[in-house]
């Protein structure tokens, strides 16, 4: 599916809600949680399906050297404005990528799966380009936002997933690669606050299949993860002789 500039505008508009900056903070919180183990300095990530730079922002700030590719040279022009020098982003294809094996240490697909015509080659497209790792975020059909989200453009346009089948496409395309997963927002969208009556539980990060919003994240090497960076705010320090 091709994003015009109304397309940028209602997306960004989404984003700007009390509702669309939680969701997106907690879908934020998850990627950071599944992919606290992957090593940062130095390591480059591709973003395929940027849209305007979100989480490509989001990535650079977590430290990763981003690059983004999107269809649609409004996403494009739009990811190129919010960060800058900071990021390389082209027009391609995610069925067709226009990189190199093993360009990337890490790939990034996060909603854009439902929207492509070829699910299953983008993820393979996506494997050939990675060498360390791939994450992938979808919608879940197995959700109780999906009767609220109707209402929404743009998400009437996607094909949902259930996390049975986002399994089977990720099985068929990365193989026996250990895979990562979990889900947030578990809630229907007017649930999406800190305040009364459920109190932040959206922030919730849970087993799948009940939040909205999933991730999954795939290892590509049989090298071990590194300890996850939370974990070290918690470590006691050793004495050294």
């Amino acid at each position: 599916m091709y994003w015009d500039r109304s397309d940028l505008e209602l997306y960004e508009r989404w984003l700007a809600t009390p509702r669309g900056a939680y969701a997106f903070a907690q879908e934020c919180r998850l990627i950071e949680k599944l992919t606290a183990c992957w090593p940062r300095r130095g390591r480059t990530l591709l973003e395929i399906g940027c849209g305007p730079g979100m989480f490509l922002e989001f990535f650079h700030r977590a430290g990763f050297d981003v690059t983004g590719c999107d269809a649609s040279p409004v996403m494009v022009a739009a990811s190129r404005h919010r960060l800058g020098e900071r990021v390389e982003c082209s027009v391609g294809n995610a069925m067709h990528l226009p990189y190199d094996p093993d360009s990337f240490d890490y790939v990034a697909l996060l909603t854009v799966l439902e929207y492509l015509d070829d699910p299953e080659l983008a993820l393979r497209e996506a494997a050939r380009v990675a060498r360390r790792g791939v994450i992938v975020g979808y919608v879940n059909a197995f959700s109780l936002y999906r009767f609220s989200a109707r209402r929404h453009r743009l998400l009437a346009k996607a094909k949902w997933y259930t996390p049975w089948a986002m399994h089977r496409m990720l099985r068929e395309a990365l193989g026996l690669a250990p895979v990562r997963e979990a889900s947030v927002l578990p809630f229907p969208e007017c649930a999406w606050r800190d305040g009364p009556p459920l109190w932040g539980l959206g922030k919730m990060v849970l087993p799948l299949p009940v939040g909205a919003y999933c991730v999954c994240a795939a290892d590509l090497t049989a090298e071990p993860p590194l300890t996850p960076l939370l974990s070290f705010a918690g470590a006691q320090p050793t004495k050294s002789f």
